[in-house]
């Protein structure tokens, strides 16, 4: 494919010059425009109010932090839950919760946006998440597990839980656990960092919940 990038011309999409600024057009062979970056205000149309975020009906699903060490990382995972408008985080164990700058860094603003709640004991999340009607799912390779997307609508609402960095979900949680799921892996390593991977879940339910079956 030939493709050459050129400034974006705002008269063929009916934009007025003060909003071309920035933008460029993809054209294919020759033949026009294929693709343009979307506009700021484009962008904000597609998105939830943040006056509504906390009155809008959510996403059946939360997410639980088993103490996950990193800042940016749990700011990284507010970020991704804002993004798939959860119903709640928890923050259990040794997690750090906002405010701190180190989180507001990575989750750009998305620790206002999203409803938390921290629990020393990770097992008291679990009972507050199943008195709201959630599976509790742990993202970890256990005998059970079985390939995320392989779920079915019939297990929401769900509570997506990730483990440490280094250690993964505690035992004590595993036991707790409804059902295991996994990203199978085909490398070397056989995992991810856990801010990757627990976005990479939360997509795989994100689909789950939106396919038409």
């Amino acid at each position: 494919m030939d493709y050459k990038y050129t400034q974006f011309a705002p008269a063929a999409q009916g934009l007025d010059n003060g909003k071309r600024r920035g933008y460029i057009e993809v054209f294919h062979n020759g033949r026009g425009p294929r693709l343009r970056k979307l506009s700021h205000e484009e962008l904000l149309a597609r998105s939830v109010p943040p006056g509504e975020a906390h009155t809008r009906e959510r996403t059946p699903v939360s997410g639980m932090l088993d103490n996950i060490r990193s800042l940016y990382n749990v700011g990284s995972m507010f970020r991704t839950s804002d993004g798939a408008f959860i119903r709640t985080l928890y923050l259990c164990g040794y997690t750090p919760a906002p405010p701190r700058p180190e989180i507001d860094k990575t989750s750009l603003g998305a620790t206002e946006s999203v409803s938390w709640l921290h629990f020393r004991d990770p097992l008291e999340a679990i009972a507050h998440a199943r008195g709201a009607g959630m599976t509790i799912c742990v993202l970890e390779h256990t005998t059970e597990s079985v390939p995320v997307y392989t779920l079915t609508k019939d297990v929401f609402p769900l509570c997506l839980v990730v483990g440490n960095e280094l250690t993964g979900v505690s035992p004590k949680v595993i036991e707790a656990a409804d059902l295991a799921v996994e990203i199978p892996m085909y490398g070397v390593k056989q995992s991810l960092n856990a801010a990757v991977a627990y976005g990479v879940a939360l997509f795989a339910l994100m689909k789950i919940l939106k396919s038409s079956t």
